[in-house]
């Protein structure tokens, strides 16, 4: 008789913290692998119609790298249904002011979209110092290299 697929319940997962320092790294690599570490792809239990992510704190926001000349070349589009609403700003004006915004939208692209990609989203916690106020789940440390 053949072995029976199982499925992980909603309750049997037990997400896990991880920490990594965005000082130096690459935008777009860093993000898949956040991504993938919050849709739980990691996991050998992973499910798609079920949360079996992880949470993923980053600190240092403000050091991620773009490669080429993305920091000019890339925009940032916001439209409110106004005449004018549309507004550009390029990637080197978000980074000075807002830098963990590159990075959630940057992973907010890579989950699905769906309630379940914006849970997925919510454990993603971005900080652009090197502080964060998750010690007390003591993230572990995670190498992106």
């Amino acid at each position: 008789m053949p072995r029976q697929t199982s499925f992980a319940k909603a309750g049997d997962i037990t997400p896990q913290w991880h920490h990594i320092d965005a000082q130096g790294q690459v935008l777009g690599r860093m993000a898949t692998r956040i991504a993938t570490i919050l849709m739980g792809k990691h996991r050998p239990e992973y499910t798609p119609h079920v949360d079996t992510g992880d949470f993923v704190v980053v600190t240092n926001a403000e050091g991620i790298v773009l490669t080429g000349n993305k920091l000019d070349q890339k925009v940032r589009k916001t439209f409110h249904y106004y005449p004018g609403g549309q507004k550009v700003t390029p990637y080197r004006k978000v980074l000075e002011r807002h830098p963990e915004r590159l990075i959630q939208e940057a992973v907010a692209r890579m989950l699905p979209k769906s309630r379940l990609g914006r849970q997925m989203l919510s454990k993603l916690k971005v900080y652009r110092g090197a502080e964060h106020p998750h010690q007390a789940q003591r993230p572990q440390p995670l190498a992106l290299n």
